[in-house]
């Protein structure tokens, strides 16, 4: 989820400034390819090169397919190109300062080297959530130049975010040739694929990619049987929809939360933040500049709007993470701290539960540990969501889904990000395409399998092109998905195995949504609300 950066920092001197930001989630998922073929442990010959992680390390796709830059800074170019035909190019404007980003699977206890091509002032290549120390380097050259790094990840690290960002006002600087190396993960997962993401369009201008994807050996999805417990919420048999609200301007229609539309039965309020004196803890509090663009929206009308959100039949939860939260639950003291947090939130403001949308990883064990005891304190009328990208959901295996399961008793919905990633295996070991209904269907058909009910499962899409930037579908798209899985009507050339009446959906935002006609609310809404 896209969110504004509040925090400005200054331009840097001759030496790296110690303020630089090196905690960047991703917004982007990626399908699990190395150089366009998955090299597996021992295969190939012995003088191989090392396999390159990255997807789309030399943006030789011509898109930015398996990146996302903040505020659509980033585009790709076929000049300067340091090889090939096309490089990266980003630009810092005020206060962004151009970050692009990758989340990597990787494997724990294990040490990688990060390098690239970069040119520009101040260009920054480094690795973030790697579970111990994460590392960094820079340079000013205006000529192409290499830059190296390396790190090892933590006991617990499946997934780490390579980035690359700029500094504020010292204009475009370019990189191409990414490459990490390191122990190779994949052996491990139920997921392969040896395609290349397709592109279907390109938000930025740049040249369009079309290609095949292929199929692989199936994902073995392990099915570990039904919810324990009964799913909390607006409704106990799902086909709910969700939308989030955005607590900052970036262009979409500015709201009060009693501007949402009423076919929303959850809003998810984006986002609380880390407190910085409490590990774990997350703190809340609306953006001044939001409030003044609203004509001075005040903590007591907030709090009344959750009030009549409530005494309309609908749920509202504080949403935790988004594309730059850097929450982090990893151990037992951290878990107290976080649900401690926000149980005094939901006290405070009246809401009924939280959100979790966390980029940079999670820690299963912990943050299930947190989550459940949150449950505890606030009791029946709890409602916890979560908004994991479509990589976080590709296997039980990974601390994503691991999460979800491990507070299945509690959990209301899981709305993956069906967008920003390109590309994706599903259930039945095909490659989807992004941007489809089987996309749409054999990925959710990967968590239905994988244990998940269906009323905790929901489908995640943008509400408008310019809320994501990539895997935009139509409503009628949604429509058809969540038809092709309650009953096999209108399905796509995926056929479920079976029906799971009860699916649902979610859209970011209510504010692009609401700057799109309300599509998602009227045509989507209203189809899940008449299903039965």
């Amino acid at each position: 989820m896209q969110r504004a950066t509040r925090q400005i920092q200054s331009r840097p001197g001759p030496r790296r400034p110690s303020g630089t930001r090196t905690t960047l989630a991703a917004v982007a998922a990626l399908a699990l390819t190395v150089s366009g073929a998955v090299l597996l442990a021992g295969e190939g010959s012995a003088h191989a090169d090392p396999p390159d992680l990255l997807q789309n390390p030399g943006f030789e796709t011509g898109t930015l397919a398996g990146w996302s830059c903040s505020a659509n800074s980033g585009t790709v170019v076929t000049s300067p190109v340091h090889s090939g035909h096309y490089a990266l190019q980003a630009t810092p404007v005020g206060s962004d300062d151009a970050q692009c980003t990758q989340q990597v699977a990787v494997l724990p206890d294990s040490t990688y080297t990060l390098s690239g091509w970069v040119q520009g002032s101040y260009v920054y290549l480094g690795d973030s959530g790697t579970g111990s120390t994460d590392t960094s380097t820079w340079s000013t050259d205006a000529a192409w130049n290499q830059l190296t790094t390396s790190f090892t990840t933590g006991p617990s690290t499946s997934s780490v975010t390579v980035y690359l960002h700029g500094w504020y006002g010292t204009g475009a600087y370019q990189a191409d040739d990414l490459l990490l190396t390191g122990p190779v993960p994949y052996p491990t997962s139920t997921v392969t694929t040896t395609s290349t993401p397709p592109v279907t369009s390109s938000p930025t201008g740049t040249p369009p990619v079309t290609s095949s994807p292929t199929s692989t050996p199936p994902v073995t999805a392990t099915p570990t049987g039904t919810p324990t417990g009964t799913p909390t919420g607006p409704s106990g048999g799902g086909h709910l929809l969700t939308g989030y609200w955005q607590d900052f301007d970036n262009g979409a229609t500015d709201q009060k939360l009693s501007d949402v539309n009423p076919a929303y039965d959850i809003i998810a309020v984006a986002f609380a933040d880390a407190d910085p004196n409490s590990p774990g803890g997350i703190t809340f509090a609306l953006d001044p500049t939001l409030a003044s663009k609203l004509g001075g929206y005040t903590d007591a009308q907030f709090k009344a709007d959750i009030a009549a959100k409530h005494a309309a039949g609908k749920k509202v939860v504080l949403s935790v993470g988004g594309q730059n939260g850097t929450i982090s639950v990893g151990d037992a003291t951290s878990a107290t701290d976080f649900a401690n947090s926000a149980y005094a939130l939901i006290q405070q403001y009246g809401f009924d539960g939280v959100d979790i949308d966390l980029e940079n990883g999670v820690n299963s064990t912990y943050l299930a540990q947190a989550l459940n005891s949150l449950a505890a304190k606030v009791g029946s009328g709890f409602v916890l969501t979560m908004a994991p990208q479509t990589i976080d959901m590709q296997s039980t295996g990974t601390e994503y889904f691991k999460l979800a399961l491990a507070t299945k008793s509690v959990l209301t919905v899981v709305n993956t990000q069906y967008y920003n990633s390109g590309s994706m295996n599903g259930c039945d070991g095909n490659v989807y395409s992004e941007g489809s209904v089987d996309f749409l269907t054999a990925l959710a058909c990967t968590q239905l399998q994988g244990g998940l009910a269906p009323s905790q499962v929901g489908l995640g899409v943008p509400a408008s092109t310019s809320a994501a930037g990539s895997g935009y579908v139509s409503p009628q798209t949604v429509d058809d998905a969540l038809d092709c899985l309650a009953d096999g009507t209108n399905c796509g050339s995926f056929k479920p195995p079976t029906s799971w009446p009860g699916v649902g959906a979610m859209t970011w935002s209510t504010n692009w949504d609401a700057s799109n006609g309300n599509s998602i609310a009227t045509t989507v809404g209203g189809h899940l609300h008449g299903m039965p």
